[in-house]
């Protein structure tokens, strides 16, 4: 067995690599998905809707987490590692299913496949809490991102041609095969269990809550994450309906924004430990707003290709900067539920701003729908500047 305790090249890998699977569980539904629903000539609001329903065991990480917690003895990677197995099943058992024949068991299966990748989430942002400390959380969150943006970019690009040339159904089978590699490591490693006394969660959960940073960051934590939701699922729809590009092609300009969701992620970290989690957020949002709201210039796809990449820089910086403060106000005790509820709810920013998407796209257009988008990060920074953070915490 592998001990990663003081080997920080290990570390940054086995976060990685476990966000990695979860980038490829994105590409899958941000991607994948909606050009096959829209293959199958489902209408663009019933698309974002289904996508924006299988997405929801992120936004009940409030459920996994305790479970998580409350077993503590039996460590994290044991739900790691159970939790894979139910995406991996739920994976195979999608790609023998047709959407427009039977729309509601592919969507029950993709859905569930959510709920592992769910377990394998937060239990890896436990582990991650247990083997952390302030100065390196930021350098970590930058791996774990730069995993998922990293296999979210690979997904983007290669499931879109696969599905093209074999159908969309082997591209499930081919992701399922995937996770299942990527489940080989944790095996390998040896956990340090923090702690093997079963905690008083709900208590120190509420007393968590009570405290006035806490809640504040609890409220941030949604909006910052809205226009990443809206983004994700209006650019694949914008590029085949509204520039009328291939499905190929939309594939690999797709990936230029987990590419540079990576490189921000990983910057983003590294600028967060040294300038504090308020000043690299006040940058890479306020960039952010500039660049979503020049998307109304893109008509052609290289200034698309462009300004996406861009956008993507400094959306990974803001989500690591993010994560790292959520991080900062977790209680280690209930490290698994109270960070889970701050990223679930989070997750009910990313997903809620994705669900409406379709219905803004149909009712205000698309350029007025990147408008919105921008204008969302408004809130976010007002309660941010109410955020007051004390050092050492």
């Amino acid at each position: 067995m592998v001990n990663i305790d003081n080997k920080r090249g290990l570390k940054y890998f086995l976060f990685g690599n476990l966000y990695f699977s979860e980038g490829l569980m994105i590409a899958i539904t941000t991607v994948a998905t909606l050009l096959y629903l829209r293959e199958k000539a489902v209408p663009i609001p019933v698309t974002t809707l289904i996508v924006g329903i299988v997405n929801i065991p992120w936004m009940l990480k409030f459920v996994w987490d305790p479970i998580i917690d409350y077993f503590i003895r039996f460590g994290r990677k044991t739900f790691i590692i159970l939790g894979g197995t139910l995406t991996v099943s739920c994976m195979f058992l999608v790609s023998l299913i047709d959407p427009s024949v039977s729309l509601l068991p592919f969507t029950i299966l993709i859905f569930l496949s959510h709920v592992g990748i769910g377990f394998i989430d937060v239990s890896t942002d436990a582990w991650a809490i247990d083997v952390s400390t302030e100065k390196d959380r930021g350098k970590i969150n930058g791996s774990m991102f730069a995993g998922q943006y990293s296999a979210w970019a690979i997904g983007a690009a290669v499931f879109p041609l696969i599905g093209s040339k074999y159908g969309y159904s082997s591209v499930y089978f081919i992701n399922a095969v995937l996770i299942l590699l990527i489940l080989i490591f944790p095996f390998v490693v040896k956990e340090t269990s923090r702690g093997k006394v079963k905690q008083k969660i709900a208590s120190l959960v509420f007393s968590e809550f009570k405290k006035k940073t806490v809640l504040l960051v609890a409220i941030f934590s949604p909006l910052v994450f809205m226009n990443e939701g809206i983004m994700s699922f209006v650019m694949p729809i914008y590029m085949r309906d509204g520039l009328g590009i291939s499905d190929v092609q939309i594939g690999f300009i797709s990936m230029i924004l987990p590419v540079f969701l990576a490189v921000g992620s990983l910057i983003g970290g590294v600028v967060t430990d040294k300038i504090g989690r308020k000043s690299a957020l006040y940058i890479f949002i306020g960039f952010n707003i500039i660049f979503t709201a020049s998307l109304i210039f893109a008509d052609t796809w290289w200034k698309l290709s462009i300004i996406y990449g861009i956008i993507g820089f400094f959306m990974g910086g803001h989500s690591t900067a993010s994560c790292a403060l959520f991080m900062d106000v977790t209680n280690p005790r209930i490290g698994a539920t109270q960070y889970g509820i701050l990223t679930g709810i989070a997750n009910v920013g990313l997903n809620g701003g994705g669900m409406i998407t379709g219905s803004l796209v149909v009712t205000l257009g698309f350029a007025r729908t990147f408008l919105y988008a921008a204008w969302v990060f408004g809130p976010a920074l007002l309660v941010l500047y109410l955020i007051q953070i004390k050092k050492g915490t």
